[in-house]
């Protein structure tokens, strides 16, 4: 074995992975796993302990390197485990010079002092960009179009993990799309901690809207643009317009809603009213009939009454959601919400439970709809995805990357079944 990534976490831990791999294997690094860690839950912390721990045990002797948000929030947690060889924090993950020192320090014995490589992402006013040709055993392409957050939710560890919020240029952008295209990409997804803050460090002060419009004016061969998980109080008019004018840009937005109740909202200090996400989900929609949405939500955060989180399960239907991603609260160390009365793990769950079931009412919804339309589906290895990112298994087998025209015969409760 030489070098294995095991990725947790966003679309954009999954674009820096790819930059990852070039540069630990140009530096050199083999016999080696890197693992990419999250931070979002603890949960996901546990997880990425697990794996590690799982890893040592299988494949004895093998080095073993965590990065990610985690490895940036707990890096006591990281470096006291026996199995870990090497820590680099989100700063250092994409440096090739960082991968040389990492690559030396474990061939040639590392000191315990060295096993820790953690920056501060306090004064970190820039993001490079993530230039890759392809992302292995992918058929979309994720472009890092911004990094870091400089907004202040009381659940959220992340911008102590990635610092504050930073922008990549458009032309650098466009560039690394019009590269990955050449390599053979139909589809490719914008990705960010905060996407709709993209531009706000630039000169001139852009907006997404600009750059979709930029990205999609100036990559003509560019088959499909889908964007990653938004904060619909950012939205910007441009981007709207594009939605409704832009075909190649996909029909599908996550967005960033965690409640349905204003107090809720208030004491995670979001920057929407419930009303604010209704009638942003009535307007996208307006403007493209077909947009599906999906969104995050949490459950069970502190001071969360019964009747709080039912406004939260019927902001299910009344913004018209079908694909959720549905988390139990989880205290994070560090957080305000973490200072705040809890109603417990089991109260978290339950609801939980409950929001997760209305998502999958609302999935079988969205699948029956789908019966009898004609689709374009991006096929992958298993399968492939609509322009709504619905799940579709194909009748036949076709080449993975190939965008191939569907009839929708039915579907078995998860995923579209193709004529």
């Amino acid at each position: 074995m030489s070098l294995e990534i095991i990725n947790f976490g966003c679309r954009l831990n999954a674009a820096e992975a790819a930059r990852m791999r070039r540069e630990a294997e140009a530096a050199g690094l083999e016999n080696a796993v890197v693992v990419n860690s999250c931070a979002v839950t603890a949960e996901a912390v546990r997880q990425a302990r697990q794996a590690i721990r799982r890893v040592a045990r299988e494949r004895p002797g093998v080095r073993v390197v965590v990065t990610g948000c985690a490895a940036q929030t707990e890096p006591a947690t990281f470096a006291a485990m026996p199995e870990v060889d090497r820590l680099l924090g989100n700063a250092s993950k994409t440096s090739a010079a960082a991968w040389i020192e990492t690559r030396r320090a474990l061939d040639f014995g590392i000191r315990a002092e060295e096993k820790v490589k953690i920056d501060d992402l306090a004064s970190l006013r820039e993001t490079a960009l993530h230039l890759v040709d392809g992302f292995e055993g992918r058929v979309r392409a994720f472009v890092q179009v911004q990094n870091g957050c400089d907004h202040r939710c009381t659940f959220c560890i992340i911008p102590y993990g990635r610092g504050p919020s930073r922008s990549v240029p458009a032309g650098e952008i466009v560039a690394q799309i019009r590269r990955l295209v050449e390599h053979g990409y139909r589809e490719v997804v914008l990705t960010g901690v905060d996407l709709t803050a993209w531009g706000a460090d630039l000169p001139g002060r852009p907006r997404l809207g600009a750059l979709v419009r930029a990205i999609l004016r100036h990559l003509p061969e560019l088959s499909r643009l889908r964007i990653s998980s938004l904060d619909p109080v950012e939205v910007d008019g441009e981007l709207l317009r594009a939605l409704a004018e832009e075909e190649r840009l996909m029909p599908h937005l996550h967005l960033s809603l965690q409640a349905g109740d204003d107090l809720i909202l208030k004491r995670m200090k979001r920057r929407h009213l419930r009303t604010d996400a209704i009638a942003f989900c009535a307007e996208a929609r307006r403007l493209r009939p077909d947009l599906v949405f999906g969104a995050d939500l949490i459950a069970g955060f502190p001071t969360e009454t019964e009747a709080a989180f039912r406004n939260s399960l019927s902001l299910v239907d009344d913004c018209g959601l079908t694909f959720l991603h549905v988390f139990p609260f989880s205290a994070r160390t560090g957080t305000p919400a973490a200072k705040m009365p809890q109603l417990g793990r089991g109260i978290a769950k339950e609801r939980a439970r409950r929001l997760r079931e209305k998502g999958e009412t609302a999935l079988r919804r969205h699948l029956a709809g789908e019966i009898g339309r004609a689709r374009k589906v991006l096929v992958e290895r298993d399968g492939g995805r609509t322009e709504h990112y619905t799940e579709v298994r194909l009748a036949r087998p076709s080449a993975p990357g190939a965008i191939e025209d569907v009839v929708i015969a039915g579907h078995d409760g998860r995923r579209l079944l193709a004529a």
